[in-house]
């Protein structure tokens, strides 16, 4: 296998955050602190979403799959982070980076292309209101749900695949603070063309065109509401979209800048890369709960609260 054959290190040594010296013990709280509330806020949505019967439509299911994503993408580098700064330990082992890169980009992949799904529910759904049932069935949300998680795992394995069979002979200290594309493949002994034209593609137009997508999808759905008589109708609709479309925009913000931008300094990837690991996911069930009545209702209802009745 290329991996024996070429790669001569067993170990990356992690730099951190740039100029942090002596801030480990705030940046660990800090850090543990955002952890947390991600954890629990969505652990609560999806608790709410699945423990409520009038909250399994398809909307709910792919809120459901988008809480799981923020779970698990601030998983992939925020407890090896913490872990260091606790044990004052930078090291990460060869397979442990390997497995950073996968799952960083396998989920945040999945995020891109669900979120692209979310916009064409909302687009049927309020575009076509009389045929969503039809063209919103069971088969065609799971396999919408499916498809995006089995398309960014072909797109993780040829990402990691090809980084991780280049050779590594040299330095293996890693100028960040987990292990993603860019600052690893800095060390790589060989040649990276290919890897960068398939980093291009993968990480800047697939994301782009997810975007474009969703923005079209919006333009669509802008013009069938402002049509709409004034109302509750009008209201909850436009409310809903808002909600997508601020999470959409905080996501695609940032990986936006740092995949399409790789001269930034290393303060800003830093910083926009912390936004999206750590402060979007926690933000993601604040912002999907606070208008959203049926969601603030199953809450209740999870957490012991009476529902006030229809």
């Amino acid at each position: 296998m290329g991996l024996d054959n070429h790669t001569m290190v067993t170990h990356f040594i992690l730099l951190g955050i740039p100029n942090t010296d002596g801030l480990q013990t705030i940046l660990f709280f800090t850090f543990l602190a955002f952890y947390l509330c991600t954890l629990l806020g969505n652990l609560l949505i999806f608790s709410a979403i699945l423990g409520d019967p009038r909250l399994h439509t398809p909307m709910y299911f792919f809120l459901c799959n988008l809480a799981v994503l923020d779970i698990g993408l601030s998983s992939v580098n925020i407890p090896k982070y913490l872990a260091n700064l606790w044990a004052n330990s930078n090291t990460i082992s060869l397979g442990g980076c390997m497995a950073q890169v996968f799952f960083y980009h396998f989920l945040a992949s999945t995020e891109s292309l669900l979120y692209t799904v979310m916009a064409f529910d909302r687009y049927v759904a309020i575009c076509h209101p009389l045929r969503y049932v039809l063209i919103m069935n069971h088969r065609v949300v799971t396999l919408l749900a499916a498809g995006t998680w089995i398309c960014s795992s072909f797109h993780a394995t040829i990402l990691a695949s090809l980084t991780f069979t280049l050779p590594y002979c040299g330095s293996n200290v890693v100028d960040y603070f987990f292990c993603d594309l860019f600052p690893v493949v800095k060390l790589a002994c060989g040649d990276t063309y290919v890897l960068e034209t398939v980093t291009f593609i993968n990480t800047g137009m697939v994301p782009m065109t997810c975007f474009v997508l969703i923005l079209s999808s919006y333009v669509r759905i802008v013009y069938s509401i402002i049509k709409m008589n004034a109302g509750e109708g009008q209201r909850k609709a436009a409310s809903t979209c808002a909600s997508h479309l601020v999470v959409v925009i905080m996501f695609f913000g940032p990986c936006a800048l740092v995949y399409t931008q790789p001269q930034l300094s290393k303060v800003w990837v830093t910083t926009l890369d912390v936004f999206g690991n750590l402060v979007t996911p926690m933000l993601n069930p604040a912002i999907y709960t606070l208008r959203n009545k049926e969601v603030n209702e199953g809450l209740r209802k999870l957490l012991g609260g009476k529902t006030p009745a229809r």
